[in-house]
């Protein structure tokens, strides 16, 4: 049975060319960082975890709060740092869990794939290894900090909120705790450091970690920090010199001026490394990238070589 068409004069009608689909350069990469957090999903569970814990404690210290807020009030600045104090103490604890969270997502990161066999299956999918290392690199330098930064900021909402409850009906009011506690401006404060601090100035500290995660066999924690202790021995002994040192403190605790990030870790103004422009136009912000470009083209080329462990 003839199924073909004709227009009456003995031509047959073609079907209509269906256009192929679209597909943009960065829907690969996005699909992967989702894969990413779906895998780990200690990268959020972690934080969140830790992130009650402090909600509790919140709810236990907020029975002295009326007494903090009257005990400090002769000196303003005592009573400013008293009240703001479990606020920084939360982002900073928000932060470390966090850094250790990245830290071990890192190493394990493309080890862990040829550990277990499963880069056998992502090969066989139209994701190149240089989509796969750049969805993996953006976890810690993006994902991680906007993920403490959303968690920390509802944290510290939650426990002002709990606080004001508390300061209800008391002779303290709650004026001045929210004077003291400037939420908005404290998240932004916050937003800068885990962006520009966490993600891009620590950005070599993840690529060397990816690079070391993607040539190791076992045990990439080990061989991520023996080398660097290793060099800082020997310089040591060689030269007397502690120059690669100062080179590691200047990228891990200092800032883009070379001096610490904070002489007041407890302080939230404190977090703050530099002014946007001083932080684009240092020489260390760039060179730390040039850095992790090569980390990261040294991981995306040991990927491709590199077969099940």
């Amino acid at each position: 049975m003839n199924t073909t068409s004709n227009d009456g004069h003995g031509t047959p009608h073609e079907p209509p060319a269906v256009a192929p689909a679209v597909l943009w350069p960065t829907r690969p990469l996005h699909w992967s960082v989702r894969r990413e957090l779906w895998e780990n999903r200690s990268l959020y569970l972690a934080p969140l975890g830790v992130a009650v814990l402090i909600l509790v404690a919140s709810v236990i210290g907020a029975i002295h709060l009326p007494a903090t807020m009257r005990d400090g009030s002769p000196d303003p600045a005592k009573q400013h740092e008293l009240i703001e104090q479990p606020y920084v103490f939360a982002a900073l604890l928000l932060m470390f869990t966090t850094f250790v969270v990245g830290v071990f997502y890192c190493v394990d990161a493309l080890q862990g794939e040829r550990r277990d066999r499963s880069i056998l299956f992502w090969k066989s999918l139209p994701v190149s290894d240089l989509t796969t290392v750049l969805a993996k690199t953006s976890i810690p330098v993006i994902v991680l900090p906007l993920i403490t930064w959303v968690i920390t900021v509802v944290t510290q909402a939650i426990m002002l909120l709990l606080g004001s409850a508390r300061l209800l009906g008391s002779d303290a009011g709650t004026a001045g705790l929210w004077t003291h506690v400037p939420l908005l401006p404290m998240s932004g404060i916050l937003f800068y450091h885990l962006v520009f601090g966490h993600g891009l100035w620590w950005a070599p500290l993840w690529g060397w970690l990816l690079m070391v995660s993607a040539w190791a066999r076992r045990a990439a924690f080990l061989w991520a920090t023996l080398p660097l202790l290793a060099i800082g021995l020997l310089e040591r002994i060689a030269f007397n010199t502690s120059r690669f040192a100062a080179l590691l403190q200047y990228r891990f605790t200092g800032g883009p001026d070379g001096s610490p990030t904070s002489a007041n870790p407890m302080s939230m103004a404190e977090l703050t490394l530099a002014t946007p422009a001083q932080f684009l136009a240092s020489a260390g912000l760039w060179t730390g990238l040039a850095a992790l470009a090569l980390f990261l083209a040294a991981a995306t080329r040991l990927r491709h070589s590199r077969g099940p462990v």
